[in-house]
């Protein structure tokens, strides 16, 4: 089943910056192969369930390694079954009302 998510990485207690946190996990889609866009927040992934789920785990277990005891994330998934649809499928659509 293919998926897209929005995943929010937070390390806790590990001072003020989380730029090293947010790069490793960048890192861990890339290896993956996954699609991602980040945004100031987060991180859009899509492709299918048990990659991208894998990657998320990926992602926490990074994090622990870098030293973060404790690692929460937010994190909400979206499937459908009637078509493909891609994060560029959905961000066209809106630019395309936008238009009008």
């Amino acid at each position: 089943m293919r998926v897209m998510v929005d995943l929010c990485v937070i390390p806790i207690d590990v001072g003020n910056s989380v730029s090293a946190h947010v790069t490793a996990c960048q890192r861990v889609l890339k290896e993956a192969g996954l699609s991602y866009q980040m945004h100031a927040y987060g991180t859009n992934i899509e492709g299918d369930w048990d990659e991208v789920f894998g990657a998320v785990k990926r992602c926490h277990q990074v994090v622990h390694e870098m030293g973060a005891v404790r690692v929460s994330s937010s994190l909400r998934v979206g499937t459908r079954t009637d078509r493909v649809q891609t994060m560029d499928d959905k961000i066209r659509s809106v630019e395309e009302k936008l238009k009008s």
